[in-house]
């Protein structure tokens, strides 16, 4: 099997040499790029299975690439490195199409135990099931999820969270056991996070996101995904 391909998009020459060094020891392949043209000009080429993006970029900033492969249909999982840590700014990010962020300074085994559950989660399904629910369709096969009849983009993050709502559909999840699925036993404390990925998703799926019909909170517990029954 061929090695998965890692962009790092970073104008910080020190960044990516120790990028490059951690990530080539786990036996990826590396790609690099320092600016937004540089990174859309080589991504359709090089075809990365996942991206390591700065933000602070030179004359753009790291939100217009991911504007432009978003807008472009793209769903490569990207990971985002960035100084803004409160809840507003993770909100914008994910809505500018990021998959996970980690904040800086961060630590190189964090972010490649990162990288492997965007590549776990973005990997092709061994099933043809599917799974019903309200105005929802998730076909574990294509991994599509469908809204009354049209398809939902959503990141390989999102499409896992539903996918894992779906495997217990009117069950409730716990938040425990969500994060421990999506990011690993480390992130089991970060709450936040869900809050998050929630509120996206809602955005999504739900006639209306205020009051969700389909992606239900149980307070202090987790959540689930509503049946008809």
């Amino acid at each position: 099997m061929a090695s998965p391909i890692i962009m790092i998009v970073d104008d910080e020459i020190q960044i990516r040499r120790l990028l490059r060094v951690a990530l080539e020891k786990e036996g990826y392949k590396v790609e690099e790029a320092v600016s937004v043209d540089d990174a859309l000009s080589k991504v359709y080429m090089v075809r990365p299975d996942s991206i390591v993006l700065d933000l602070g970029l030179p004359e753009k900033g790291g939100e217009e690439f991911l504007k432009k492969i978003r807008e472009s249909g793209s769903k490569i999982p990207v990971l985002v490195l960035s100084v803004r840590d409160s809840e507003k700014d993770k909100i914008f990010l994910l809505d500018s199409g990021a998959d996970d962020y980690l904040t800086k300074p961060f630590g190189v085994g964090e972010l490649l135990a990162r990288i492997r559950v965007l590549l776990r989660h973005s990997s092709p399904e061994k099933t043809d099931v599917k799974v019903k629910i309200g105005l929802l369709e998730l076909d574990f096969g294509t991994r599509k999820v469908l809204k009354e009849g049209k398809e939902v983009r959503l990141t390989p993050t999102e499409y896992s969270f539903l996918k894992l709502l779906a495997t217990y559909p009117g069950k409730i999840v716990t938040q425990t056991q969500i994060l421990k699925e999506l990011w690993g036993p480390n992130q089991m404390a970060e709450s936040g996070y869900l809050r998050v990925y929630v509120n996206q998703i809602r955005k999504k799926i739900e006639r209306d996101p205020g009051n969700p019909e389909i992606l239900i909170t149980e307070p202090g517990v987790g959540y689930f995904l509503k049946t008809d029954s």
